[in-house]
């Protein structure tokens, strides 16, 4: 399905009705809600008959636009479409890597709606911490002067192009340096094997979050992906229990 935003913008989501809390997937920088993480969640949430909703960011996926002229104010404005717009009532968002950065971008703007959330290799402050920070100062005066840079891609023989104007709108949603006003439920899966984002960055949102509820599974053997079925099972389980924390507890 398509929903519009502006006359040339639209976001392509999928949703089901079910009971509450909702769950939104959010994916990964380059990915779309075609992904293994999104399919197995959208499969449990129908056999739970939970309500849940995936979409693709404009310049991802089946949306309008291009990853080359949007940015994570533009992804972070696409989650907040999708609360307000696409869903109803208390929401559970479930952040792969850059998924992670917006989930918790769109828990500061919306805290009446989420009520708990979920990141997988969740990589806020990557376009600072990743990128420009593994640039040399050549790298970085080719990337200002040339407007973007080349970098390889762990999963193609084709690199990865970031533009300049993404680490300069990532600047204004850096999450990791100050503490974070968030008070609901946290759990982080992260591989150890995670070659894209070190697994420590579960452990400074745990100290950034200013909530008492944080919980880290840390698995040996999981890469970036978090993609083998091991993996999907245990992000099922972490699902379903975070559900009837919530529902108890009557949020």
């Amino acid at each position: 399905m398509i929903h519009t935003i502006t006359e040339t913008d639209h976001i392509a989501y999928r949703r089901f009705s079910g009971d509450g809390p909702g769950i939104i997937f959010l994916a990964g920088h380059g990915s779309d809600m075609e992904g293994s993480k999104a399919l197995f969640l959208e499969d449990w949430a129908q056999t739970q008959g939970q309500a849940f909703l995936r979409f693709d960011y404009r310049g991802h996926g089946q949306s309008s636009g291009s990853m080359d002229t949007t940015n994570i104010s533009d992804w972070t404005e696409d989650v907040i479409t999708a609360i307000d717009e696409l869903s109803e009532g208390p929401q559970i968002l479930v952040g792969s890597s850059l998924g992670g950065w917006l989930m918790l971008n769109a828990a500061l703007v919306r805290p009446e709606r989420i009520v708990g959330l979920i990141g997988i290799a969740a990589a806020p402050d990557f376009t600072e911490d990743l990128i420009w920070a593994e640039l040399n100062a050549d790298q970085r005066s080719h990337m200002r002067s040339n407007g973007n840079i080349a970098v390889p891609n762990p999963y193609s023989d084709e690199p990865v192009v970031y533009p300049f104007h993404l680490i300069e709108d990532g600047r204004s949603h850096l999450r990791l340096r100050s503490k974070l006003e968030i008070d609901k439920p946290i759990r982080l899966l992260h591989g150890i094997h995670d070659d894209e984002v070190p697994w420590q960055t579960a452990l400074r949102i745990a100290d950034c979050a200013t909530s008492d509820d944080v919980r880290i599974h840390l698995i040996k053997n999981a890469g970036h992906r978090f993609s083998e079925p091991q993996q999907l099972a245990l992000l099922g389980q972490v699902t379903a229990t975070l559900v009837a924390d919530i529902r108890a507890s009557g949020d």
